[in-house]
């Protein structure tokens, strides 16, 4: 099979392909014949082809996908003019801690955040596919610790954790939410907590386990 073939190949099932595809799955098409460093090449190629186009090939966490720009977002909204639910500051705000601070405790995140997390927050950014608890603290009680997850990566975009914006200051927290808010947005999954007081205004009471070790000011309330 020529190049010219081979790209057709790639191109048409990452275009029909509702989630993105690794390497290792894009091999089977040509049962295996071509190596992975080929079959980067080739993407190396299409994603040349696409350059000026309004879609763009990209690489996530989980493999390559065919998207919209972003400068194409406000046209293709015209489509679906009513918008999807948009997620409170505290929901961004949790997810922002685990991303940056993970694994960490539902206790760590009410001794960052100051004030006690509603249990329901993490079962929603559960059932999202965002987070998960991937083990427990060796301590008293042995809580649970929260991670993000590969659909987490993949709905900002990202290859890997290591691409997160730097937090310094006010601006560069509120952009983060922003970033967060627009991407749950573009998910379109209802159900995560929407309006009103969805935790309790409290301060935390003491965890078991303690406080979290060098809080950050990422996600100040």
């Amino acid at each position: 099979m020529n190049t010219t073939d081979a790209k057709r190949v790639l191109e048409t099932a990452l275009i029909c392909s509702q989630q993105p595809l690794p390497v290792r799955e894009l091999r089977v098409l040509f049962n295996d014949e071509l190596a992975a460093d080929t079959i980067k090449a080739l993407l190396a190629d299409l994603q040349n082809d696409w350059a000026q186009r309004g879609v763009e090939l990209v690489h996530v966490a989980s493999g390559w996908r065919f998207q919209s720009r972003p400068q194409m977002r406000e046209y293709l909204d015209r489509l679906h003019p009513e918008k999807p639910p948009r997620y409170t500051r505290a929901v961004l705000e949790t997810l922002a801690i685990i991303a940056y601070r993970q694994p960490v405790t539902r206790g760590d995140m009410e001794d960052i955040r100051g004030v006690t997390i509603n249990a329901l927050i993490l079962k929603q950014l559960e059932d999202r596919g965002w987070v998960e608890v991937i083990g427990h603290r060796e301590t008293v009680g042995r809580p649970a610790l929260f991670a993000t997850t590969r659909q987490f990566l993949d709905d900002l975009g990202l290859e890997s954790l290591d691409q997160l914006p730097v937090l310094e200051g006010p601006a560069r927290q509120a952009q983060l939410l922003e970033t967060l808010g627009a991407a749950a947005d573009e998910a379109q999954q209802p159900g995560l907590a929407i309006d009103g007081n969805d935790e309790a205004a409290a301060p935390a009471q003491p965890t078991p386990e303690g406080a979290a070790d060098n809080a950050p000011e990422a996600v100040e309330t």
